[in-house]
């Protein structure tokens, strides 16, 4: 029997959960725990002109993430193509020990193994019996630095401004990831052909109860996958800066260097992932992508006048021009459809920016062009595919599931995006206030050929041929329903950004009163503005807007756009020369705009505005330093008297009691530390209800369900 789709405000979509309520059943924060392990070294070993420095950070967190029980689908049973046979749920074969239909509406289709068995089609299931999937996951992340950096003054007066840094850098991450709770799809297609009802699987329970599978039925379908993935990245770089040599208006500055970087990824999943043969979890190849990468970068500043020269209309301007070079060279392992392949691209991108007062420093006008370059992440590239089941709104079939299955492929020929930016902008500093600063800038971005997938609900939306695989309809004069989306990285056309920053800063130092110090106060409002976001997903389209549209977590180019976010902020640092010098206290407010919720799929709503207020409290112990002993005549440096003898000699004898400044005592531990005490979302303001966004009804990209949050750090400065 076909249900016609009643939209989102009928029993499918309201809170009597006439459909199940599997988001009841999924934990909005999983259970995590985290220890981090770092030290840092830095000696002088000739004075400033060579320094060794290392540091060294090892990480090793665990969360364990929750999704609701497995939902059987796609159909175990396949067509000649590979796709599930049933376009919903699961095909039961009659033979099934407790297929209560005699008669199937259909039989397995000619071309797979299982050809000519009649089954009982559309039956739907949850792994209620198992409980909730579970995905515990144990990463180890480890860093390593090392470099040496100095000053090259003692080469002459010419080097006294130059400065040199070169150093070796080394990370790796590890990922160990279960997957608990899942379906064998070969397991459960034995299950369900098997006619002894000792060891065959019951799909048609659900409605009688639970707990009733068999245990030799259970051990059959559910299953428990490991995957493993590391990433490693050695990264090598020299950079050298300093003044080549003075105008009139002040020195030419300089800054170059050259980096190589190593990018290594390799993902080894369950063989179940491999070809294809879960059901509830994401299936996906192997994978193994490297890529190493030369770079180079120039830089140069160069003042033209210089507010010594008092010149009209041009108090100081300066230029600087940049820029950066780069040579990629990758390779991408082979995969069940793909061939081994290699690639190489390199690309050279400028910048040029300006800054002028035209009359004294209470006000600078500032502007820039730039190229920005960005290569594919290695995940990107990669020809192995990944599987997925987001939950869609089909516009063109009331017969689609709620979620359909997704293959999001890698394009080992992606081109680099790149993107071209201009910003104008302006600082103002008053005199007649001192400690205000109000700044705005006004930019826009055009980028090209953006690497990302579409996203399914995209896809299903505009319809797009050879990426959406549909079922025969059962309903005529409506398309089949939708069996399989195809979503491959691809270079989108573009997209074009605009917006403006804006910034008010005021410092108001207690000590101009004339009646002592009694702190600083520092108020911060700072926010951003979005004129548009217009996407173009193809050149053969038009751009279309989507700023202050919630975006989908599948749409991997940007998340959702409100067209304001603010926030505004009040800190106290107490005042100097006492003791409250190392406290500071302060709250900051944050705001996100209303925005509108996902009107693709036909929520024609508002998503209302969100304001949270954190607080912050730290104070750090500055202990003054013990003065210096100085030589007084007849006194040692160590504390003795010098006494002269019978022979007219002169001897040290110490007092019997001396009192003397202790290095490892305990003013000394506790110089340089920082005790914090914080506190986010002190109302415990909940995020506001999303209905677009996928089972957890709030928008993941702006908002933390976490409520209200303390914490207490401690930190130590040798």
């Amino acid at each position: 029997m076909a249900i016609t789709f009643d939209g989102h405000n009928g029993p499918f979509y309201n809170s009597d959960f006439f459909a199940y309520n599997f988001a009841a059943l999924t934990p909005a924060i999983p259970n995590a725990d985290r220890q981090s392990f770092y030290g840092s070294f830095t000696r002088d070993l000739c004075d400033k002109y060579l320094t060794v420095f290392a540091d060294f950070k090892y990480t090793r967190s665990f969360f364990n993430a929750a999704l609701a029980p497995v939902p059987f689908t796609p159909d175990p049973f396949h067509t000649a193509l590979g796709t599930g046979f049933s376009s919903t749920g699961i095909s039961v074969p009659t033979q099934n020990a407790f297929n209560p239909f005699t008669v199937g509406d259909t039989t397995l289709p000619t071309g797979t193994p299982f050809a000519g068995i009649p089954v009982t089609t559309g039956v739907k299931y949850r792994g209620l019996e198992f409980g909730n999937r579970v995905s515990p996951t144990t990463k180890h992340d480890m860093l390593f630095d090392f470099g040496l950096k100095g000053e090259l003054g003692e080469f002459g007066d010419y080097f006294k401004t130059w400065n040199w840094e070169a150093g070796f850098r080394y990370s790796r991450d590890e990922a160990i990831n279960l997957s608990e709770g899942v379906v064998s799809a070969p397991g459960l297609r034995e299950a369900l052909l098997d006619t002894d009802p000792a060891t065959a699987f019951n799909p048609f329970l659900n409605f009688s109860g639970v707990q009733q599978q068999t245990q030799a039925a259970r051990s059959r379908v559910y299953v428990t996958l490991h995957d493993t993935a590391e990433f490693e990245t050695p990264s090598a770089y020299v950079a050298l800066n300093g003044d080549l040599f003075q105008l009139p208006a002040g020195p030419i500055s300089f800054a170059l260097g050259g980096e190589y970087r190593g990018e290594r990824f390799r993902d080894d999943p369950d063989s179940l992932n491999t070809t294809f043969n879960t059901i509830g979890s994401t299936d996906l190849e192997a994978s193994k992508v490297n890529r190493d990468v030369w770079g180079m970068y120039q830089e140069v500043r160069i003042p033209v006048t210089s507010p010594t020269w008092n010149f009209p209309g041009a108090y100081s301007l300066e230029f600087d021009l940049a820029e950066r070079e780069e040579w990629y060279s990758q390779n991408t392992a082979a995969t069940s459809v793909i061939g081994a392949g290699h690639s190489q691209y390199n690309t050279q991108r400028p910048k040029f920016s300006v800054r002028w007062q035209p009359f004294d420093q209470e006000l600078t006008l500032r502007g820039s062009y730039s190229e920005g370059f960005h290569a594919p992440q290695l995940f990107e590239i990669s020809p192995a595919s990944t599987q997925s089941f987001p939950a869609v709104t089909d516009p063109f079939s009331s017969q689609t599931d709620v979620q359909v299955e997704e293959r999001q492929i890698g394009n080992p020929n992606l081109h680099p995006e790149v993107a071209y930016e201009w910003t104008y902008g302006l600082v103002y500093s008053p005199k007649w206030l001192k400690g205000l600063t109000v700044s705005a800038d006004w930019w826009h971005i055009d980028m090209r050929s953006i690497a990302s997938i579409l996203g399914a609900q995209f896809i299903i939306e505009h319809n797009i041929p050879g990426l959406v695989q549909r079922a025969p309809t059962a309903i005529p004069g409506e398309l089949g329903p939708v069996t399989l989306v195809i979503d491959p990285n691809a270079n989108l056309a573009g997209a074009v950004l605009e917006g403006l920053d804006y910034e008010v800063i005021y410092i108001l130092d207690t000590s101009i009163f004339g009646h002592g110090d009694f702190g600083q106060f520092t108020y911060t409002v700072n926010g951003t503005w979005l004129s548009r976001f217009e996407l173009q997903v193809s050149p053969e389209q038009h751009r279309f807007g989507i700023a202050g549209e919630f975006v989908p977590t599948g749409f991997a180019l940007t998340s959702s756009l409100p067209r304001n976010r603010a926030f505004a902020s009040l800190f106290y640092h107490g005042p100097h020369d006492s003791w409250m010098n190392g406290l500071d206290v302060g709250a900051t407010v944050h705001w996100t705009g209303q925005y509108n919720d996902d009107q693709l799929e036909g929520f024609d709503r508002k998503v209302r505005e969100w304001t949270t207020l954190d607080l912050l409290a730290s104070y750090t112990f500055n202990m003054p330093t013990p003065v210096a002993q100085q030589e007084v005549p007849g006194l040692s440096k160590d504390g003795g008297k010098n006494v002269k003898m019978k022979d007219g000699k002169e001897k040290n004898v110490m007092p019997v009691s001396t009192a003397t400044y202790s290095e490892c005592g305990w003013r000394a531990w506790l110089n340089g530390t920082t005790i914090t005490l914080g506190m986010q979302n002190v109302f415990d303001a909940d995020p506001p209800f999303v209905a677009g966004a996928f089972e957890n009804n709030y928008d993941e990209s702006l908002a933390d369900v976490r409520g209200r949050f303390w914490y207490v750090g401690l930190k130590k400065r040798f």
